[in-house]
């Protein structure tokens, strides 16, 4: 069995800490607000090891997810680039590192809470797919990482954008890079409280407190009938999804080969 002590200081790019079985994972980058790398030491290198380790920490009882400062993940690290010689020796840890993020995400087996301390416009989905979503006032919800920078949105965006605003809003969020604000997300539905800055955290912790109260086994079983459609989901269309990325990412544009 995992326990705290075994991965509380084993990332680059997440720091830990647990009060009455409430953890709290904090992203962050050389200790300010969290970018998006893809390097060995990034998060998208770092996120999916560290969602197994808490998964298989049985004292943890809820698990919070938030960013550093005044951003959740808001832009691409330019100090954290990917180390192979070209996209093509990279993108085969690239696909092992984005099945292991989402899935290892959903296979966390007690409830999640994202509070979205600022803008999510690098992989938002991290926060959507909590069970419960807290946002502070100052949030904004994108997807600038795929099509607008030129990549095909596999990596499980495909599913959760169209799962959460329905699929013509999802595909146009996905398709234009809309920034959706907090509190239009909360009118959607897949935001369930907006806050105050300040007042992000202390509510995350109170829900997390409330809800750490119940019995694990409730909890556990809670959050395994909660997720099981994500992770249904995910399974069928995660991998087809990052081979479509790195199929466009890797072959050449007519015109260009």
């Amino acid at each position: 069995m995992t326990q705290l002590s075994d991965y509380a200081d084993k990332y680059h790019c997440i720091n830990f800490s647990r009060a009455d079985g409430v953890l709290e994972m904090t992203m962050h980058s050389r200790g300010g607000p969290a970018k998006w790398g893809t390097s060995l030491q990034s998060l998208h290198a770092e996120l999916g090891h560290a969602f197994l380790d808490v998964a298989r920490d049985y004292e943890n009882k809820i698990v919070i997810l938030t960013g550093t400062g005044d951003s959740f993940i808001s832009e691409m690290d330019a100090e954290e680039p990917f180390p192979e010689p070209s996209l093509a020796h990279m993108w085969p840890r690239i696909q092992d590192e984005g099945l292991a993020l989402l899935n290892n995400l959903l296979a966390i087996p007690v409830p999640m809470i994202g509070a979205v301390n600022g803008p999510a416009l690098i992989h938002a989905e991290l926060a959507v797919l909590c069970d419960i979503v807290l946002a502070a006032e100052q949030a904004e919800f994108a997807d600038l990482a795929h099509v607008p920078g030129g990549a095909v949105p596999g990596d499980g965006v495909h599913t959760v954008w169209p799962m959460m605003l329905g699929p013509n809003r999802g595909r146009y969020f996905l398709l234009t890079g809309e920034r959706i604000g907090a509190d239009e997300a909360k009118r959607l539905g897949f935001v369930a409280e907006v806050l105050g800055r300040d007042a992000l955290l202390p509510r995350a912790r109170e829900l997390g407190a409330q809800l750490a109260r119940l019995p694990a086994l409730t909890l556990r079983h809670t959050r395994s009938v909660l997720v099981r459609e994500l992770r249904r989901r995910m399974f069928d269309e995660l991998s087809n999804g990052l081979g479509h990325e790195g199929l466009a990412m890797l072959c050449p544009s007519p015109g260009q080969a």
